[in-house]
């Protein structure tokens, strides 16, 4: 098995004590190069026990061949064997726990029948009470069909429901939002767009999240226009609201404005179209996409009508060819595609004081060893390296605004100022060319960029609430 989450296993053994001894099971594991850092009998007996064995291991790599040694003793039956990451996972990551205790009748009669009938008429003369009244008002749909998980692709809907019940813990644990896993047994647009749609009146808002490109465009733009809560497709907006922020710095470091740079984005899926809108929207006038076949031109006619628009976006010069002709002066790169496409000699021949963004996941599209001689900025999306561009810097604090405000959508200027909010936690004192983004454990990070989405909500007329903590603001 690969190990995750450090370098621990737990082996659970059914041990005939008549056939074998525990100080040879320790010298099995001891042998392959493991130490049994704790024990815990989970059922006794004069004969036959079952243990849980902590086992540490230097090298992961180990962990298969002492996992066969074990389960070839003689008088050892090995019933499993789970790490730490698999273990937390057992029965889902998350819970639903009431807010008020039933202890009496009295209480049953006030959260159910009778009592409940009154909420319930109140709500039906006024639709709008349903945000009040019920989990509604902080309760987001974290939706997925499993079809482009982070790294891992079309893995489905039921393998995909780990990576939702995560990211809903990252709702509540960074921003106190309510959020549900939602995973869907279907890749059809058209029954995506229905099924959220019918689902709507449970939530104050949707997350959509890991859903293939190009569909993916349809069913946010669709829920857009049906619904009247936010919609926010996170692969796409969150990825762009975070690497403007690290963007807004990294040029402070090199002392270059939006409307001066060349900007290369290479990788046209979601997030790819995302960030070019968002850097167009903040100012950037000189960019040109990238895909498989070379720049994105005016001059193709692409299937992907997606493109056709990008194209008319985009590529002020109309340049072509491929990655390493025109990077050629780019004062920056975003990498939104695979690993090891550019190469030091193609940063070698950008514009003085270049800035890298590799952010295709688990391996960069170049590594900081290889662009370290040329780059003056260099970020990724990985934890182990500096300036890691990371979406939960953005989507807690978004959401947390656009509920607090009862938003009816979530526009391009709030994710804008979303992205300056972001940006303005790393002080000038703080700023360099290894730290141009807050830590997503920066407690500051969420209130600032919930601030910032509550004024630009109100201030753009999508808010339908002021929260009280605004209302004395001008």
């Amino acid at each position: 098995m690969r190990l995750e989450g450090g370098n621990s296993v737990i082996l659970r053994v059914e041990m005939d004590k008549q056939s074998v001894t525990f100080a040879e099971l320790v010298s099995v594991i001891g042998h392959q190069g493991g130490d049994i850092v704790a024990i815990d009998v989970i059922r006794p007996g004069r004969k036959m026990e079952i243990r849980d064995l902590t086992v540490s291991v230097v090298d992961p790599s180990v962990v298969e061949t002492l996992s066969a040694a074990v389960a070839a003793m003689k008088g050892i039956h090995l019933v499993n064997v789970s790490d730490r990451t698999f273990l937390l996972h057992l029965g889902g990551k998350i819970q639903v726990q009431s807010k008020v205790p039933i202890k009496n009748r009295d209480d049953l009669s006030r959260v159910y029948t009778p009592g409940v009938a009154n909420v319930c008429l109140a709500i039906r003369d006024d639709i709008s009470k349903a945000f009040s009244l019920t989990i509604r008002r902080n309760m987001v749909a974290v939706v997925s069909d499993g079809t482009a998980v982070l790294g891992l692709g079309d893995i489905g809907p039921h393998a995909a429901m780990p990576v939702m019940e995560g990211k809903a813990m990252l709702f509540k644990e960074l921003a106190g939002v309510d959020a549900f896993p939602i995973c869907l047994d279907t890749k059809d647009t058209e029954e995506i767009i229905a099924i959220v749609k019918a689902l709507a009146p449970t939530f104050g808002g949707i997350n959509l999240e890991d859903i293939s490109s190009p569909r993916c465009f349809e069913i946010e733009r669709r829920l857009k226009e049906q619904l009247d809560i936010p919609v926010f497709h996170d692969d796409q907006h969150g990825t762009a609201v975070v690497l403007l922020a690290g963007l807004i710095n990294a040029l402070k470091i090199v002392g270059k404005s939006m409307s001066d740079i060349k900007v290369v984005v290479c990788g046209i899926g979601a997030a790819g179209v995302a960030c070019s809108r968002m850097l167009l929207a903040a100012g950037v006038t000189h960019l040109v996409g990238v895909d498989k076949d070379g720049a994105i031109h005016r001059d193709a006619a692409y299937e992907n009508e997606v493109w056709n628009e990008y194209a008319a976006m985009t590529n002020p010069h109309n340049e072509k060819g491929s990655l390493s002709e025109v990077i050629q002066g780019a004062d920056v790169f975003i990498g939104l595609s695979r690993p090891r496409l550019l190469s030091g000699e193609a940063v070698r021949r950008m514009n003085t004081d270049p800035i890298v963004f590799a952010m295709a996941n688990p391996d960069p599209e170049i590594s900081p060893e290889e662009a370290g001689p040329y780059v003056r900025v260099y970020a990724t999306g990985r934890s182990d390296y500096p300036n890691q561009l990371n979406n939960v810097l953005a989507f807690p604090g978004i959401f947390r605004g656009a509920l607090d405000a009862r938003a009816s959508s979530i526009t391009e200027s709030m994710k804008l100022a979303a992205a300056k909010a972001i940006a303005s936690i790393v002080t000038d004192e703080e700023l360099n060319s290894d730290y141009i983004i807050p830590s997503v454990f920066n407690e500051k990070v969420v209130p600032a960029v919930r601030k910032a989405v509550v004024m630009e909500a109100i201030h753009s007329g999508v808010a339908r609430k002021v929260p009280g903590d605004f209302r004395n603001l001008d």
